[in-house]
């Protein structure tokens, strides 16, 4: 009987929707009224209730919102009674309930319904997408967001402009930058593992910073808990030309493994603040290491914990990680004057150099979250981040000084370890009746230390053999006085303290009914930072003693031993640290606003208002005698932005803002750093302004389901002052980076993003499993340069801004078996033509960065409840990084432009890694 009941059987469907906002109301339940017989409803609204055959009154519940009941509801034998209801929110019963659980922010629905939502437009990437791929940082999690590139495999470009025009926020709070020569956050620090999400807001608001060009990124880590749970990754990768082979490296010291030097190679205490011709010898390590490198190690732990103190609600997440990397590979460098060479009837080639270099990287990472709901009306979140990360690096130079008739045998070693800790404490409390009014408050502070130790570099040469002579042995450089390059040790130490405070207070006021969606909101806020920096370097240079023994000849690892150390016939120590070597900088910032949230109708909804930023930037040298770096500005920044919903999945938004990009302390400090690895010396300019810029954004979102989105966009930004990075023109033959205001300029584009299942395309199971992502850009900008002495000669407005790409495509194609726990994705990036840095008319060609198409495959299997499997390969194709000299300075690479500023393929990196779940 019960087999003959079941199959008479007929069903309730339908969908269950947000009368306002039109989405399906997930977690509802559908009941037969006075029993227990009920269907929830799924993420898109839909329920299916079976029942057998009769007449029943239907009611549906959810919290939050007013209850329905559809009485006298008839279901027939083998057939589906479509029953559709619109529930509408009930003010009065929020108020009233307690809500135990926690918003679970990291999901793709979730992240698509924030997107939907948003008052500006913003494009991000959900945690669940990135476990898709085997991106291990954040550097790589980014890229795959539509306009968005990695520079130097740590920094983000946003819709092709360069990194100094993207703020980065960690959890609503300003991150610091380890870096001394660009303003960025290294994104490569943050391990994917720990990302609750990454949203980047590209067009203005009031309560977002005023100095953004492409957007504000904002990463938020995990810090809420639904269940305890721990997890042990353990990864091993092998990167070809690397792995397995011989390895250059540094003479290690005891806490190498750790991500920071032990002492080993710090300066003595005992050395005098002045050193002018001393014999006094410093570690002899001039020569790296040869070892076999091993495969990469990678492992984390995480562990998520919740805690119930009567009706108080903790959560901890707590995240671990530790990796040890190797990476190699051979770089042709060459340089060119803009004299002809009658023999190739091109540019006259200066020198060729064919680098190896090898760099080996310990990153040490911490992530300690804590979560407190007092209440349904407040909760606190204490968040902290730390990194310790160390690089160790070798280049070692052959190749010939052309236009000098020299060979050249050279080494670098490079040892630098960066500290950083971010930590915010914040609070967020509702009050009022029905909750109107919010409070939001944050603290924070943020520590750097960079240490470059003991960075060490000598020139090797001899003369070119000739037909018919001897060939000439290579002797060590000897400089008449310390300087940067020859028999050098440089050091180098910077210290940066930040304080921070943020608040907001928000209040909602009475709409056209009693939904949420339809009240007008009141925002006043601040924020104020206090950075201070401290930066100092020294660097040494052996020299000949006045009566120098000039029998005195030995090979590079030998000649500066103590026993050639004399202060009258061996070598002597010189100093060449000027007082520009040094600097102390402060920089003010405080900032208000006032902002509205005016939804004028069901349709269309306004929001905007005003930002006042006060910033003061202050750097002085070590020279007494130079004036001290000063600027001072007060800057307005109005935004407004509109949002028109044809219905309820498609969607158009307007913004337009003002904002500004201010220099960087390293950009106007008056110190020069020469950098091996690219053979130049980059020099601050004291003279720079602060650029605004003028932003415009256009964009058309529809959303097929709570999962995917289609969003069409075009925007438009014009800039006063804009920075770039150029080339210095003096005559000589070392390469000088600086950087300069260009009078204006501006950026126009067209962006396409996709996130698509083919679920409802096809009737294949197969085919169900797969979803894909897509998002392209298209930009254009052109520089107008001031006519000037420096310039003339220069095409002054035909190219485009330094560090900007015309095209950006990054696709994915995603397999998902949750029925056999497997999972498959392939993606695709590539980015156009850029400029690396803008050369000049008389001495520097511009250098290009060419495309390179990247392509990388992951795969995931879960063995029975705790165990999943992870293999992939990243960057199949191995295609060369090429940075090329801009020969017919058409701001393009043709054909017959071959000439390298650097070229080098990094090799393809291969994984296998497994992940316990306790």
């Amino acid at each position: 009987m019960n087999g003959l009941a079941f199959g008479q059987q007929g069903m309730v469907v339908g969908k269950v929707t947000d009368k306002k906002t039109r989405e399906g109301v997930i977690g509802a339940t559908v009941l037969v009224t006075g029993t227990t017989q009920a269907a929830p409803v799924n993420v898109d609204g839909s329920y299916t209730l079976p029942l057998a055959p009769g007449t029943y009154s239907i009611t549906m519940t959810y919290v939050g919102y007013k209850p329905l009941s559809f009485p006298g509801i008839v279901v027939r034998s083998k057939q589906n009674t479509v029953l559709n209801a619109e529930m509408e929110e009930n003010a009065t019963e929020l108020t009233e309930v307690t809500v135990t659980g926690v918003k679970q922010t990291g999901t793709e629905i979730a992240l698509i319904q924030d997107l939907k939502k948003s008052e500006v437009v913003v494009s991000g990437m959900s945690n669940d997408q990135i476990v898709k791929s085997l991106d291990r940082d954040a550097a790589e999690v980014v890229k795959r967001i539509p306009g968005v590139t990695v520079q130097s495999n740590n920094f983000i470009v946003i819709r092709g402009l360069a990194e100094r025009y993207n703020t980065v926020m960690l959890n609503d709070a300003l991150t610091p930058s380890a870096e001394v020569d660009t303003r960025s956050f290294s994104f490569d620090i943050l391990p994917s593992s720990v990302i609750d999400r990454v949203l980047i807001f590209k067009s203005g608001a009031p309560e977002l910073p005023g100095e953004m060009g492409g957007g504000v990124v904002k990463v938020f880590t995990k810090n809420s808990v639904l269940e305890n749970s721990s997890s042990l990754t353990v990864s091993g990768w092998s990167r070809s030309g690397t792995t397995g082979q011989d390895f250059l490296t540094t003479n290690r010291g005891r806490t190498d493994w750790l991500g920071f030097d032990g002492g080993e190679r710090q300066l003595s205490s005992s050395l005098p603040d002045k050193v002018s011709r001393a014999p006094i010898a410093l570690r002899n390590t001039w020569l790296p290491r040869t070892i076999t490198a091993m495969p990469d190690l990678r492992v984390s732990l995480g562990l998520n914990r919740k805690y119930e103190l009567g009706s108080v609600y903790l959560s901890n997440v707590t995240s671990l990680s530790y990796s040890n990397s190797r990476e190699q590979y051979e770089n042709l460098r060459q340089r060119f004057t803009l004299e002809l060479d009658e023999a190739t009837n091109g540019p006259r080639k200066q020198y060729e150099y064919n680098d190896v270099q090898a760099t080996s990287a310990v990153r040490l990472g911490l992530i300690h979250n804590w979560q407190v709901r007092v209440s349904d009306r407040t909760r606190f979140e204490f968040r902290n981040f730390l990194n310790q990360y160390a690089t160790d690096e070798v280049v070692h130079r052959v190749g010939q000084t052309l236009d000098q008739g020299f060979e050249r045998d050279d080494n670098a070693l490079h040892y630098q370890s960066r500290t950083v800790y971010a930590g915010q404490l914040q609070g967020s409390h509702q009050a009022g009746a029905h909750n109107r009014t919010s409070i939001t408050w944050t603290t924070g502070y943020n520590y750097v230390f960079r240490d470059e130790p003991d960075y060490s570099r000598y020139r090797y040469q001899r003369r070119m053999p000739e037909e018919g002579l001897p060939e000439d042995r290579y002797a060590v450089v000897i400089p008449p006085s310390g300087n940067p390059y020859d028999a050098s040790r440089f050091f180098s130490e910077l210290k940066e303290n930040t304080y921070m405070a943020s608040g907001q207070l928000e209040r909602s006021l009475a709409g056209r009914d009693t939904t949420r969606a339809s009240q007008y909101k009141i925002r006043v806020g601040f924020y104020a930072e206090q950075k201070e920096r401290n930066f100092s370097n020294r660097y040494f240079s052996y020299i000949r003693g006045p009566r120098f023994n000039r029998d005195i000849y030995a090979p590079i690892e030998e000649i500066f031993a103590p026993a050639n150390i004399d202060a009258q016939t061996g070598y002597v120590l010189d100093e060449g640290t000027s007082p520009l070597d040094r600097y102390n900088a402060q920089n003010t910032l405080a900032a208000g606003y006032v902002g509205v949230v005016a939804p004028i109708s069901d349709k269309f909804s306004l929001s905007g208002g005003l930002r006042l930023e006060y910033n003061r930037k202050y750097l002085k040298s070590g020279d007494e005698q130079r004036a001290a770096y000063e600027e001072k500005r007060f800057i307005p920044m109005p935004s407004l932005n509109a949002t028109f919903n044809f219905n309820d999945r498609s969607l158009l938004r307007l913004g337009s803002s003002v904002t500004v990009n201010r220099p960087e302390f390293r950009e106007v400090a008056g110190y020069s750093y020469f950098d091996f690895g690219s053979n130049a010396i980059i020099s601050g300019n004291d003279s720079l302004r602060t650029a605004t810029i003028y932003n415009a954004d256009l964009r058309y979102e529809f959303y097929p389901s709570r999962s995917e989105l289609i969003s069409v966009g075009v925007f438009y930004k014009y800039f006063r002052d804009a920075i770039e990075q150029t080339t210095l023109s003096v005559p000589t033959e070392q390469l000088y980076l600086t950087y300069q205001n260009a009078d204006n300029a501006y950026d126009i584009g067209a962006e396409v993003e996709m996130r698509k299942s083919l679920a409802e395309l096809s009737g294949s199971r197969f085919l169900q499993r797969f979803s894909m992502v897509l998002n392209a850009s298209y930009i254009h900008s052109r520089v107008k340069l001031a006519d000037t002495e420096q310039n003339r000669g220069l095409a002054l407005d035909n190219r485009p801004l330094q560090g900007q790409s015309p095209y950006v495509v990054n696709a994915g194609l995603f397999y998902q078996d949750d029925e056999h726990k497997l999972q498959v994705s392939a993606q695709y990036n590539v980015v156009g033509q850029r400029f690396r840095f803008i050369g000049d008319q008389q001495f520097n060609y511009s250098v290009i960065e060419m495309p390179r198409h990247v392509f990388d495959l992951a795969i995931t299997k879960t063995v029975g409840q705790h165990l999943q499997i992870r293999a992939g390969i990243q960057d199949i194709l191995n295609q060369s990084t090429r940075l090329l000299y801009d020969f017919n300075r058409n701001s393009r690479i043709d054909d017959n432009e071959r000439g390298s500023f650097a070229t080098y393929k990094r090799g393809s990196y291969s994984t296998l890694g497994l992940t316990w779940n306790f």
